[in-house]
């Protein structure tokens, strides 16, 4: 069976709502282990009644607060819920890591426990948008503040590669992020990126991007820098809040809009479980050496148990495998 380490004490509401995450994954048949404070956790195990039999609780008294920008600091931290969680990883007596708790903390200590997969320059975050048409996964989205060329170009053989594995798309289409459609369009960087991509056999390259095409659907995969991607990810995060909280809105401000809303509000009910962040769960850290997953901070039990699904579906299909083979395959 599929072993996920679950960080207990990453995450707004920790420990509460990874253990509750966690409970709930191993309800429906995924087996987990719980990171972190063993006393905070135990209360917690208490406070949900009764625990299924098999719950295992590793101890790591030190955790690593959401705050925490100093990433030298963090690589010190061979206590916390981070360090030893993905210890376990590297010495197989768990399959996936799980965390909610600070991004950098977690890429860094992945780097430095875990190590890269041989050819990777650079591991990338990737998010996968629940869109209407399917899924979109966007990368990197926050592993690197900047990127060269290069490494724009394995962050599309790593989508790839992950949209066929785990996704089932056969054919992915990877686009890459820029300001106009046009070759010509975009940062040095990005230039160069689109060339190389372009030339890179058994890849199904769209070309250019422009930020409204994510939503549209037009890639299974978009590529862009850390920095970009965070914060275009951000920003299609709050659009969707907003947009959902001004149909409420408009469904409440007179009898009019009251008995649309009544009409309507199976169908808005429906698009916002599909746009709902916490049905993708987390977002898998490619090129790492393991299955590391990092989820929203302000994950709530629901969000984390989503978390440990696709963690655990991910490192069953052989996305580390997958991962590396494509990498090989763009050097041979």
């Amino acid at each position: 069976m599929t072993v996920v380490a679950v960080d207990a004490m990453g995450g707004d509401f920790a420990p509460q709502a990874a253990v509750a995450g966690a409970l709930a994954a191993m309800r429906a048949g995924i087996d987990a282990v719980l990171v972190g404070d063993a006393a905070a956790i135990g209360r917690e195990l208490a406070r949900g009644g009764t625990a299924p039999a098999n719950v295992r609780v590793v101890h790591a008294p030190d955790a690593i607060a959401m705050g925490q920008h100093d990433a030298l600091d963090a690589r010190h931290r061979k206590e916390s819920s981070v360090y030893v969680g993905l210890q376990l990883l590297r010495r197989g007596e768990a399959d996936a890591f799980v965390s909610a708790g600070n991004t950098g903390a977690v890429v860094t200590l992945a780097l430095v426990v875990l190590g890269r997969q041989p050819g990777v320059e650079r591991p990338a975050l990737g998010a996968l948008l629940p869109l209407p048409a399917g899924l979109c996964l966007l990368l990197d989205c926050g592993a690197n503040a900047e990127s060269r060329a290069s490494h724009l170009v394995q962050f599309g053989l790593l989508g790839a590669a992950y949209m066929r594995a785990v996704i089932g798309v056969p054919e992915p289409r990877v686009g890459l992020l820029s300001i106009g459609e046009e070759p010509g369009k975009g940062t040095p960087a990005v230039k160069e990126a689109h060339a190389a991509l372009a030339a890179a056999p058994g890849l199904r390259f769209l070309g250019n991007v422009e930020g409204r095409e994510i939503t549209m659907g037009r890639a299974d995969v978009v590529v862009t820098d850390g920095f970009t991607g965070n914060v275009a990810l951000k920003l299609a995060e709050g659009v969707t809040e907003m947009l959902l909280q001004e149909l409420r809105r408009a469904a409440r401000a007179s009898w009019r809009g009251r008995l649309g809303g009544m009409l309507l509000r199976p169908q808005v009910r429906a698009l916002a479980d599909q746009l709902d962040y916490r049905r993708a769960g987390a977002a898998p850290l490619l090129g790492v050496d393991g299955t590391v997953y990092i989820a929203h901070g302000r994950s709530d039990g629901a969000a984390v148990a989503n978390a440990v699904r696709v963690a655990a579906d991910a490192a069953a299909r052989g996305v580390r495998e997958a991962v590396g083979a494509a990498v090989r395959s763009a050097r041979d």
